[in-house]
Parts: C-alpha cells; structure tokens; sequence
C-alpha cells in the first residue's frame, strides 16, 4: 500500500475532516458489492445513495447533493454520459469520475465533456479507486493509468473534427451510418467486412448508447444528425 493510499484510509489523518458523501450509479448487482466493499474501508466516505439507471443517478444527485458520484457508462434509461452532463450542469460542486468497461477514445472525450473529473476502467485495483476518490473529493481531477496518455494527448493536440454522437466508437458509428442509410443487418456486414452476430452486438450497444429502443428511432436519430448521407 502506498503512503498516499495509506494516509487516506487512517482515520486519525482526517479525524478533523468532513466526510465524502458518495453516490454510486452502477446496474451491475456484482460490480455494485465490490464498490461498497472499497468504500466502507475509507473512513472519510459515506455511502449516502446507489442508483440502477441513469434517470434515477439523476434524481438521486439532485435530491442528496453527493460530493462526488461513482458513474457508470452503460446504465438504462439514460447513458451514464448524459446523467453526468446533467448533473454537472445542475449541481457544479458534484464531482463524477466514470467507472466503465469502454476503453475506447470516443467514450473517454464524452466523459471529459461531460464534465468527469476522473475516469477508470472496471477492473482497477481498489488501491487506484481509492487514490481517485481522495483525489477527485479534494478537487482535483484523475485519470486510470490505462487512458492518462489519451487525456494529455487530447489536451495538448485536441481533435480539429467533432462528431455526432461522441459516446459512441467510431466502428459504431460507422454502423449508425450505415443503418440511417437504411440497409440491414446483412449489408451492413459485408460493407464493413463483419460478421452478422458482430453487427448485432454493435447495434445492441448502439441502442443502450442513444437510448433508443428500435432501429428506426436510432435511423431518425443519425439522419438528423447528418448521417446516412
């Protein structure tokens, strides 16, 4: 255990310190018992709310006024992406850090936009959550080792083009643009060189993404964006 790690569990170290009241958006039943298991061994947090979806991450945030919220990405009702654009726009001194399985860039940059102060991916050691949630509850902001490097790249270098739809990948994208030029599952594959189940796949997480229930409401959605043309 580091001494930073170290300092933070000691409860004679923040004995004179008000405690980090955390609300945690996850809808994994697993993942959401290791997340209580973390926290109660910090003596500075209280646990004060979790939430299963995105809209109830939402309402949950504006009822508590949590000092910092543990978010996932992919949750019902409203991606983890917009409940913290939203949060973050209603209530600026709650702070959010993303806890996802998306690695990916696109969903990275979403996240920063949205105004996370930090982002891990599912699968860090307790030690590293625990370092983000003194950090990020102090104020300042962190990133998991894994996507540091992007984060200063995009810092230093940022992208000149934005996209539609920045929480998704750009492979799902390219199958968004594909389905609002209305070919099928079939086409979509052979254009992209996939197989049928990938394709699937891409548009179940296309759906979650977007919050959309069918395919049409996702073809509407892109064309309106300026995809499919």
């Amino acid at each position: 255990m580091s001494e930073a790690h170290s300092d933070f569990l000691s409860p004679a170290k923040h004995a004179g310190e008000s405690r980090l009241r955390v609300l945690v958006a996850d809808d994994h039943p697993v993942f959401l018992d290791g997340i209580r298991l973390i926290l109660d061994q910090i003596s500075r947090v209280e646990l004060v709310g979790e939430a299963t979806t995105g809209v109830a991450a939402v309402e949950q945030a504006r009822r508590l006024k949590p000092d910092l919220v543990l978010m996932d990405v992919n949750m019902p009702q409203m991606s983890g992406i917009e409940a913290t654009r939203r949060i973050r726009s209603e209530h600026p001194a709650t702070a959010v850090v993303i806890l996802t399985m998306f690695a990916d860039d696109d969903t990275l940059l979403a996240a920063m936009r949205a105004g996370a102060l930090g982002y891990l991916l599912k699968g860090a050691p307790a030690s590293e959550i625990t370092l983000a949630i003194d950090l990020v509850g102090r104020g300042d902001a962190i990133f998991g080792k894994s996507v540091a490097s992007r984060v200063i790249e995009y810092i230093t270098d940022p992208p000149s083009r934005q996209y539609p739809f920045p929480e998704l990948t750009d492979r799902e994208r390219a199958v968004l643009d594909l389905v609002a030029e209305g070919l099928g599952n079939a086409t979509i594959a052979r254009r992209l060189g996939l197989s049928n189940k990938t394709v699937r796949n891409y548009m179940s997480r296309i759906f979650a993404k977007l919050q959309v229930t069918d395919r049409a409401a996702a073809a509407v959605r892109a064309r309106r964006a300026g995809l499919g043309g």
